[in-house]
C-alpha cells in the first residue's frame, strides 16, 4: 500500500495544534504497518529548519503563477517516515505564523497557498512529477486541502482514492468566490453547489463532497456533526455522505509522550514508581514561581485560551480555586482580552496562580508530567490531545462531556470508581458552575490518597496510542484502493536532469524560487511588528 498524506503542519517541523500532533503520530504507526507513506506538506522556515536529510528531488512545473518551485526530501525527525516539502519560497517562506502574520491577521494570499499545497499534491497522486512513486490512495487534512479530492475527481485517468479527514468543522477555509480561476478551479463546482457556502467558496466543503471516503477525529464528534449545532452549516452535506463518513479516534505518539523516557523532564517516572512525578511537581511549582507544596493540587492548563476551550469558564472558577486553596498554572495563549484577564488574574493571586502566555513544547511536557490534575473543558471537542497526554502523564483529567472528551475519559463516580474503571472527571453544563463541580469533586478524590493513586494507576494504564488508528485506517485504504485500478509504481525515480536543476537551484540562494507575486489578486505579505510569540492552533 503506497500512501500520501497530505496535511498544513505535522510536528516538530511544524505545529500550531493537535493536527500536527495527530499527522506525526498516524504516519509513523502506519509506517509500523508496512504501509509506504510519505507526507507532503509546505517548506515553511521552521520545517526546513528540523527536518534530516533534506536534499532537492525535482523541479515543479509553473502552475497558479508559481513558476519556480521545488520538490525536497527528507525524513520526519525521530522516525523512518519520509517527508516531500514543497519549497516555494513566495507562498511559504515568511516570518510569522503558518496562517496568520506576527499580528494575528490571516495571511491574504492563504487561498493560494494551500490551494498550491493541493495542486502539488495532485500532480504526484498522478505521477507528473519527477519524483518516481504513486500513491494507491492520498489521505488529504483539514480545509488547507480540501480542493485535493475535488481536483482528483476530475481526473479521466486511473486515479488514487481519496480520504478527508475534517478535524475541525469550525475552520472551513471560506473565500470569495472569485479566487476560483486563480486557484485553478473551474467555477461550474461553485454554481452548482459542491462548494458554494452562503455565497462563499468553501475549501472544506470541497472535500467532504469531493472525497471517496470522508473521516473525522472521534466517533462521538462524527455524531454531534451530523447535528446543525455542530456542524456549522455543513451537517446536511455530511449525512448525504452515508456510510462513507465516519469518526476514527485519533491517537498519540507513545514514544514521543512516555513519562518513563520523557528527555524533557527533571525525573522520569511510570505508573508502578510515582516518585519521579513528585520531583516534577516541585520543578514545576518553582519554574512558575509558586510555593513549593508537595501537598497542594496543582491544577495544570494547556490549552488555546479561547471561548471553545472554555477558558473565560475557568477564569471565572479562579476565585473559587485560590479559595480551595489549590494552585493554577496556564501555559497558551490565543483571544487577548482572555490573556489579559489571565495575567490579571496572576497579579491578584500570586501565590496561586501563574500564567505563561505562548507555547514551549517542552514546557508542555514538564505541565503534564508535574499537575496533579490537568484541565481540558471544551463547549465543542473534536478529539483532544491535551487530555491523552494527561492521562498517560498521571495528571488527572477535568473534561466535559462532549466529542473525543466522552470517548476517551470515563467519569469518577462511585460506581466506575469501585469497579476501577475511573480515569477523569467530566461535567455536562458548558458554565463556569458545571467546571466547578468537577473540579470540586476532583479536589475531594486528590485529599484521599489511596483513592487518587488508584485513580492515577487506572489513568496510566490506558492505551491511546495511533495503532489502533492506523488499523481503521489501512481497513478504510484498502475499500478505496481495492476498488481502483491497480497503480503501478513508476520507474526509474527522478531523472538525473532533474536532480541537476534542482541543486542548481537549492545552491542559488537561501531560497530558490522567487517568484513574482504582481500578477496574483493577493497582495505580497508585508513584514508586520514584531511578536515572537507562537501560535497554538491557527487553523483558521
Amino acid at each position: 500500500m503506497r500512501l500520501l498524506y497530505v496535511t498544513s503542519e505535522v510536528f516538530p517541523l511544524a505545529k500550531t495544534g493537535g493536527l500536527a500532533d495527530i499527522s506525526r503520530s498516524l504516519p509513523i504507526a502506519l509506517k509500523r504497518l508496512e504501509v509506504d507513506v510519505r507526507l507532503l506538506i509546505p517548506a515553511y522556515p521552521s520545517a526546513l529548519a528540523h527536518i534530516e536529510k533534506l536534499r532537492p528531488l525535482a523541479k515543479l512545473k509553473p502552475m497558479l503563477g508559481i513558476d519556480e518551485a521545488l520538490l525536497l526530501t527528507g525524513i520526519l525527525p525521530g522516525s523512518n517516515v519520509p517527508v516531500l516539502l514543497i519549497d516555494a519560497p513566495s507562498l511559504f517562506q515568511r516570518s510569522g505564523g503558518l496562517y496568520q502574520s506576527r499580528n494575528g491577521v490571516e495571511w491574504p494570499d492563504n487561498p493560494l497557498r494551500f490551494a498550491y499545497l493541493s495542486h502539488v499534491a495532485a500532480q504526484i497522486a498522478m505521477g507528473r512529477t519527477e519524483l518516481g512513486w504513486r500513491p494507491d490512495v492520498v489521505h488529504a487534512n483539514d480545509w488547507h486541502t480540501g480542493i485535493l479530492p475535488l481536483l482528483l475527481s476530475t481526473e479521466e485517468a486511473p486515479r488514487p482514492g481519496t480520504v478527508f479527514t475534517a478535524h475541525n468543522m469550525a475552520f472551513q477555509g471560506n473565500f470569495p468566490p472569485d479566487i476560483l480561476p486563480t486557484i485553478g478551479i473551474c467555477e461550474d463546482h461553485f454554481h452548482n453547489g459542491d462548494i458554494e457556502f452562503y455565497g462563499q467558496a468553501s475549501f472544506l466543503k470541497a472535500g467532504l463532497h469531493y472525497a471517496d471516503r470522508v473521516t473525522t477525529v472521534s466517533p462521538t464528534y462524527a455524531r454531534e456533526i451530523l447535528t446543525p449545532e455542530f456542524g456549522y452549516g455543513l451537517d446536511g452535506v455530511l449525512r448525504g455522505r452515508g456510510s462513507d463518513f465516519s469518526g476514527i479516534l485519533n491517537g498519540i505518539d507513545e514514544a514521543l509522550w512516555n513519562p518513563e523516557t520523557d528527555p524533557h523532564l527533571p525525573r522520569t517516572f511510570g505508573a508502578r514508581s510515582i516518585a519521579g512525578k513528585r520531583v516534577c511537581k516541585a520543578a514545576l511549582q518553582e519554574e512558575f514561581g509558586l510555593p513549593i507544596s508537595p501537598n497542594t493540587p496543582l491544577i495544570g492548563f494547556v490549552s488555546r485560551t479561547t471561548h471553545q476551550k472554555m477558558a473565560d469558564a475557568i477564569l471565572t472558577a479562579l476565585p473559587w480555586l485560590s479559595a480551595q486553596g489549590a494552585q493554577f498554572i496556564l501555559l497558551g495563549q490565543g483571544e487577548t482580552v482572555l490573556e489579559a484577564e489571565f495575567i490579571k488574574a496572576q497579579a491578584e493571586y500570586e501565590n496561586c496562580v501563574s500564567v505563561h502566555i505562548g507555547y514551549d513544547e517542552a514546557l508542555a511536557h514538564r505541565l503534564q508530567a508535574g499537575s496533579d490534575i490537568i484541565l481540558a473543558p471544551a463547549r465543542f471537542e473534536p478529539c483532544g490531545m491535551t487530555q491523552l497526554y494527561a492521562l498517560r502523564y498521571g495528571a488527572l483529567p477535568v473534561v466535559r462531556r462532549t466529542g473525543g472528551l466522552a470517548d476517551t475519559v470515563v467519569d469518577a463516580d462511585a460506581h466506575s470508581i469501585a469497579d476501577r474503571t475511573a480515569t477523569g472527571f467530566i461535567f455536562d453544563e458548558a458554565s463556569p458552575d458545571g467546571l466547578v463541580s468537577a473540579i470540586e469533586r476532583a479536589l475531594a478524590a486528590y485529599r484521599q490518597p489511596l483513592t487518587w493513586r488508584r485513580l492515577q494507576l487506572q489513568a496510566m494504564a490506558q492505551n491511546f496510542s495511533c495503532d489502533a488508528s492506523a488499523t481503521q485506517y489501512m481497513s478504510l485504504y484498502r475499500e478505496i484502493a481495492g476498488a481502483a485500478p491497480v497503480l503501478r509504481e513508476i520507474k526509474g525515480g527522478p531523472s538525473e536532469e532533474a536532480i541537476r536543476l534542482a541543486k542548481q537551484l537549492l545552491d542559488a540562494g537561501s531560497s530558490p524560487a522567487r517568484a513574482s507575486t504582481s500578477d496574483r489578486p493577493f497582495p505580497h505579505p508585508q513584514e508586520d511588528a514584531p511578536d515572537d510569540r507562537p501560535a497554538l492552533n491557527q487553523t483558521h
